[in-house]
């Protein structure tokens, strides 16, 4: 079986799907002026979604993430999802969504073999969700939550980008919430791309900050497993839940790294801060193109650099983390 394997020794087993850059959301750190089309084009339609992820799996990719923008605006998300959950070798299908329609549809996503689910919540203070996401929906969020736990959803995480004079002090409110149930919490440092280099400035704080409460807490870094994540997380024996943090501007941050992505149009990404992609949709129309789309991607993993440059504040071609599902 042909790996998925760079020069640095790091293997692929993981993808990050967008199936749409489209969100409904007007995040201040992502979309703050709302979701604009550019241009005229199809996204991935399901065919060719399912030939690309057969191609992957057959590689050694046993987890595929659907992102987006806000993948749940895809009609067809679970009809997405029941395809590649035939796909021999795949294990694990992730949802990341701003949890808008997970009230009503949660049941829908779990029945289609979604089973990972990580939803944003950038704060647990309804005014201050308003201010972030542009929308008063806090309640219908948390509400969504708990429709995905009734669903059957047994892994949740909370993505919550930590963002410098926002959310900072908001760390009790959400201690108190995985004290009381099994979730894992998530900060996610703001990281800069091509639209948001004064918001950045203003508003970017280091994951340390939180690392450095947890620990005066009487929290404790817990064990690491060979596939996990670029997360970190911390455990206490009085809590049900755990709080994690993503540091991107820490050393050694792209060590780990075990993950690839494709855009929503079909451009295969080898770094979220990469200079460039290449479309591989000319390889998805039919089924006989799978072994040539297979030697494409062992080619282009020749050109995955080692690490990103977001410190040197070289940030690539993404404009913004919609354009690509973060």
């Amino acid at each position: 079986m042909r790996v998925l394997e760079d020069h640095f020794g790091r293997k692929f087993p993981y993808l990050r799907l967008s199936v749409t850059d489209a969100c409904n959301f007007r995040c201040q750190y992502c979309l703050p002026n709302g979701y604009k089309k550019t241009g005229d084009f199809q996204f991935l339609s399901t065919e060719e979604i399912t030939r690309l992820i057969a191609a992957f799996a057959e590689m050694g990719v046993e987890k595929v993430r659907l992102t987006g923008g806000e993948p749940t605006l895809r009609r067809d998300l679970t009809t997405i999802a029941a395809a590649i959950s035939c796909i021999p070798g795949i294990r694990t299908i992730g949802l990341t969504t701003n949890g808008y329609s997970l009230k009503e549809k949660a049941g829908a996503f779990f029945a289609s073999g979604i089973n990972v689910l990580n939803v944003s919540v950038d704060s647990l203070q309804p005014h201050k969700f308003h201010a972030i996401t542009g929308h008063d929906k806090l309640p219908h969020v948390l509400a969504g939550i708990e429709a995905a736990r009734q669903a059957g959803f047994r892994n949740i995480k909370i993505n919550t980008v930590l963002l410098k004079g926002v959310n900072d002090d908001d760390l009790p409110e959400f201690l108190a919430w995985v004290k009381r149930e099994e979730l894992s919490v998530r900060f996610i440092e703001l990281m800069q791309t091509g639209d948001n280099l004064e918001y950045f400035r203003k508003h970017h704080l280091s994951a340390e900050v939180i690392k450095a409460q947890l620990l005066e807490r009487g929290f404790s870094l817990s064990p690491r497993r060979h596939d996990s994540g670029p997360a970190l997380e911390f455990e206490h024996p009085e809590y049900t839940g755990k709080i994690g943090m993503i540091a991107p501007y820490s050393r050694d941050f792209c060590k780990s790294c075990n993950r690839l992505r494709v855009t929503a149009r079909g451009d295969l990404r080898l770094c979220l801060f990469g200079e460039g992609g290449y479309n591989l949709r000319p390889l998805l129309a039919e089924d006989d193109q799978r072994e040539a789309l297979q030697e494409k991607l062992l080619e282009l993993l020749h050109f995955k650099r080692e690490s990103h440059y977001l410190g040197q504040g070289i940030t690539g071609i993404t404009p913004h983390l919609a354009s690509l599902g973060g």
